[in-house]
């Protein structure tokens, strides 16, 4: 995840780039966890997002990028530019 954020405090979001990074969380979350097996039929099936996030309860993309900008204010007015 870093990757993702790096400088994220610089961007503007927008909603549809909100949309991108929540798809690309779970994306990734499902490329890590894989397929799950349904026993009774023997198919494997996509996991769905509870259950994704059952297994990893990271926060949430969105919040952590507000997070770091509501940080890096606070830093810019601490030094006062």
């Amino acid at each position: 995840m870093p990757v993702v954020l790096y400088e994220c405090e610089n961007w503007a979001l927008t909603l549809r780039k909100e949309l991108w990074l929540k798809v690309f969380q779970y994306k990734v979350r499902r490329r890590i966890f894989g397929p799950k097996r349904v026993e009774i039929k023997g198919v494997w099936r996509r996991l769905r997002k509870e259950e994704l996030n059952d297994l990893y309860p990271s926060p949430n993309i969105i919040r952590v990028i507000e997070t770091r900008k509501m940080r890096w204010t606070v830093d810019i007015a601490r030094i006062g530019v």
